[in-house]
């Protein structure tokens, strides 16, 4: 029987191409969503291998994560991709309003714990060599603290953070790590404003931005 990995956001950029990857690789693939569920569905059609499913994952729910843990049978690791932000210049504070905070923060950072909370009897029941894994999506942003807005890259330095406490906390059963990219060259950001993208690619060792792929070739490799 193939593992199963939970990928939450996981018919957005960077998720998709987990999703591919990771169904590519050697797992059956749970393609967690919030309001995306027909590009879940079209993606599920789409992965190579079997077992594959989307599902109802609001992350900002802990009751929908309860549910949608009651209705796996296993998970050996989880991938949490989902993820919100809005551009804000950092010196503009009043546009960066409480709403907006608060939602950045409960998807961001209460709904990877949320999602970790839920699955984790499952998580712990796995099969593969290590225990079950978490993959926590973060950024550079979180380190550097240049990003879409001030909240967004607190946010990622919380995710850090929360990281290495339940890395701790629920070892050695489940290995928790992040991975956090630069700027990823999503459809999102492809469609920002063109002088602002090539200065954030002229500013990188490569030249260029990271892709969707390449973030999913690391995470493939944290999990096997």
């Amino acid at each position: 029987m193939r593992p199963v990995a939970v990928v939450t956001g996981g018919a957005g950029g960077i998720g998709s191409a987990i999703c591919r990857k990771l169904a590519e690789a050697w797992m059956s693939v749970v393609v967690g969503y919030n309001r995306s569920a027909e590009a879940a569905e079209r993606l599920v059609k789409s992965l190579p291998g079997a077992g594959h499913s989307a599902r109802h994952a609001p992350v900002t729910d802990s009751a929908g994560l309860t549910a949608l843990a009651a209705g796996l049978t296993r998970c050996d690791a989880l991938v949490n991709c989902a993820g919100t932000t809005r551009f804000v210049k950092h010196s503009d504070l009043d546009a960066l309003d409480d709403a907006l905070i608060e939602t950045i923060l409960a998807t961001n950072v209460r709904g990877a714990f949320a999602a970790i909370r839920a699955l984790r009897p499952l998580l712990e029941k796995s099969t593969l060599p290590g225990g079950g894994v978490v993959v926590n999506l973060s950024s550079a942003a979180g380190n550097i603290a240049v990003g879409s807005n001030v909240m967004y890259c607190a946010s990622k330095a919380a995710l850090d953070n929360m990281t290495k406490s339940l890395g701790r906390a629920l070892a050695p059963r489940i290995r928790v790590v992040s991975v956090a990219p630069a700027l990823v060259d999503t459809e999102f950001v492809k469609s920002l404003d063109q002088a602002w993208h090539d200065e954030q690619a002229a500013r990188t060792p490569l030249g260029r931005l990271a892709t969707p792929e390449e973030v999913a070739v690391a995470v493939s490799a944290v999990i096997s």
